[in-house]
């Protein structure tokens, strides 16, 4: 089973969302072909109604907790509530940036 697909069945699980999306953005950084290394999250869930946004990154966090002890670098997360959701659209997680690290610098 891809990273990927162990990213989105523990998320699912775990917070019941009404929408998930788990993206490997690996491909973005400098980092070996399939190295599954970089992903964003968008959860949307009434899981997170009341929480402050750094307690909703903290949740998830340690939710993927074994997979960033098994080579995973980072999660960009959007935790959202349905409300807040509804709210941007309902549409996709903002765009991530240009990664500007190792050899992928701005010239």
């Amino acid at each position: 089973m891809s990273r990927k697909d162990r990213l989105h069945d523990c998320l699912n699980t775990a917070l019941s969302p009404m929408h998930l999306e788990v993206t490997d953005e690996s491909h973005m950084h400098n980092v070996p072909e399939g190295a599954e290394s970089h992903f964003k999250v968008l959860a949307v869930s009434e899981a997170f109604v009341g929480e402050k946004p750094i307690d909703r990154h903290r949740r998830v966090n340690a939710l993927v907790r074994d997979e960033l002890a098994a080579g995973l670098h980072a999660v960009a997360i959007h935790a959202w509530t349905p409300q807040e959701w509804f709210d941007k659209g309902g549409g996709a997680a903002p765009a991530s940036p240009e990664c500007l690290g190792g050899g992928k610098q701005a010239g």
